[in-house]
């Protein structure tokens, strides 16, 4: 049986990322985190530990990657 997550006010599912383990690219200084936890991907500012986390659906984050990797997001 699959579980899903209570839903925020905003839609997305609270996930627990209490103990996550949190992954930052290893060009840079680690400013962006991300956690996997039940399905779901975590974002975080690595500075910034205590702050917001925006979860992303796979669909979401492959979404989101693809995008960057094309230079949707660049400000240049």
């Amino acid at each position: 049986m699959d579980l899903v997550p209570e839903l925020a006010p905003n839609g997305k599912p609270r996930v627990d990322f209490t103990g996550a383990t949190w992954q930052c690219s290893s060009q840079g200084v680690g400013d962006v985190q991300i956690a996997f936890v039940d399905g779901y991907i975590g974002m975080r500012d690595g500075r910034q530990k205590d702050g917001p986390i925006l979860v992303f659906t796979p669909g979401e984050w492959r979404a989101f990657v693809l995008g960057a990797r094309d230079g949707e997001f660049d400000l240049t």
